[in-house]
């Protein structure tokens, strides 16, 4: 059983959080009479929306949450912060699986998620330093110009505007973000920043408050139709949740229904103000650039510069450990990254460095849904973009869950199934092959200053 303690350097948000992280009772204190209306597994974002929007709807309501370590021990307490409209699959994408309206609904979904973020946030009182800055997205070669202009003509055939997305020159761009080399940019404001953690443990007390208890400690070890099983007994419910997004793999029969796939992170000492005004993030804004392998940063509430990206390699048979949060060669590479960025940065301290994995469906499709017949309810693969689109989950999952038909229960994630993932070996060598291509079509462009045919080819069989 983890030490409250290990709770607290799991990671920069963990370690600032103001929590002591002491487990909630187990499943083994839940009352004799173990059947409720709703089981969720998964005391994360998705879990705990999913719970809250579940006892405002409908208060008599009885349900349960059961997770394995606390509450925000996952991605939903070690992510990037930000709560963005972006969603893992193009408007162009979905278009092609779903209809061009139905693209715009998912999106504009998305840019309504983050709304209702922040509306929660300021109604309940919730602990999250929120601000919304929107997403400084910089370019920095002539091949990323090259996707800056290209993801503006996409908006646009969609009918988004210069309020959704904004083509920036060089100026306009190093005015949000003076980074090296930048050629220009976009900005959309559908964007805020959270502490995640502070988050998901205020969340967590609230949907307490509402009366959905949370059994911390307290590992499923299987789910069927109307029962979970757990080293305490088992418990029985019409509908049962699965919200346990990159640890999905652990449970028995879904090793291939998600890839767990490690982000990892980084966080410099507080920067002056002087450093602060050099750099640029006045509104706080998120930031990245246009590479093929993602990067992804804040401005914290106190002044830290937190920097990720996705370098870590997939482990054989999707294999999750502690250990893999870890990895002094991309943190290495983060540091080395930031500064070539940033190079004010070189001389800031890093206090801390962190990681943890995030889910991804084979068609890099996130999804949401409830089969009706079995009562065995699913969100996500939200390849990394999980701190909003689980709040729509959670709304649609309780729409779905009430049996009441929506606008969005009508949006094209609803439902959708993504393939399995190859078995072992063929997982490992897909997964890092392709991350090899992605790193290497970076430095290519870099040398060649022309768009990859590499990442181009990659992100095809990606579906992406």
């Amino acid at each position: 059983m983890s030490l409250p303690a290990s709770y607290r350097e799991l990671s920069l948000w963990h370690a600032t959080a103001g929590d002591d992280f002491i487990a909630r009772p187990s499943f083994a204190a839940a009352p004799q009479d173990r059947t409720v209306d709703v089981a969720i597994v998964g005391a994360g974002y998705t879990g705990l929306w999913t719970g809250y929007y579940l006892k405002l709807a409908e208060p008599s309501l009885r349900v349960a949450i059961l997770e394995s370590e606390v509450a925000g021990f996952g991605a939903s307490g070690r992510n990037g912060g930000w709560c963005s409209a972006l969603y893992p699959v193009s408007l162009s994408g979905l278009a092609s699986r779903h209809s061009h309206e139905a693209a715009i609904r998912q999106y504009r979904a998305m840019q309504s998620t983050v709304a209702e973020v922040q509306r929660v946030v300021e109604a309940d009182g919730l602990d999250a330093d929120w601000a919304r800055g929107g997403t400084i997205t910089v370019a920095r070669s002539q091949p990323q110009q090259r996707r800056a202009e290209d993801e503006i003509e996409e908006a646009r055939r969609f009918g988004f505007d210069e309020s959704d997305l904004a083509l920036l020159d060089a100026d306009a761009a190093r005015a949000r973000l003076n980074a090296t080399a930048v050629t220009g940019g976009v900005y959309t404001p559908h964007c805020g920043v959270v502490q995640p953690a502070k988050l998901v443990r205020s969340l967590a007390a609230r949907v307490e408050q509402l009366g959905v208890p949370i059994y911390e400690q307290s590992p499923v070890l299987g789910i069927e139709p109307g029962r979970l099983r757990t080293p305490f007994g088992s418990l029985r419910a019409e509908v049962i949740v699965r919200a346990t997004e990159g640890f999905t793999p652990r449970l028995p029969g879904l090793k291939r229904a998600l890839a767990p796939v490690y982000s990892l992170v980084i966080a410099t000492e507080p920067l002056s103000e002087q450093v602060w005004q050099e750099i640029g993030l006045a509104e706080r804004e998120t930031f990245t650039d246009f590479r093929h392998l993602i990067i992804y940063g804040q401005r914290t509430a106190d002044g830290r510069l937190v920097f990720g990206g996705r370098g870590a390699p997939y482990h054989f048979g999707s294999a999750i450990s502690a250990g893999f949060d870890h990895d002094s060669s991309v943190f290495t590479a983060l540091r080395d990254t930031l500064t070539e960025l940033l190079p004010v940065t070189a001389q800031a301290r890093i206090t801390h460095r962190w990681g943890g994995p995030l889910g991804i469906a084979r068609d890099w499709n996130a999804s949401v849904g409830l089969d009706r017949t079995t009562g065995m309810a699913w969100a996500g693969g939200y390849v990394g973009d999980g701190v909003s689109t689980t709040n729509l989950a959670g709304r649609t999952l309780t729409e779905l869950i009430l049996g009441r038909d929506s606008e969005l229960t009508e949006l094209p994630w609803v439902n959708h199934q993504s393939p399995q993932w190859e078995p072992e070996p063929l997982r490992w060598l897909g997964a890092n092959a392709g991350l090899r291509a992605m790193t290497w079509a970076d430095a290519a462009e870099r040398r060649h200053g022309r768009p990859s045919l590499v990442a181009a080819a990659v992100n095809k069989v990606l579906g992406r």
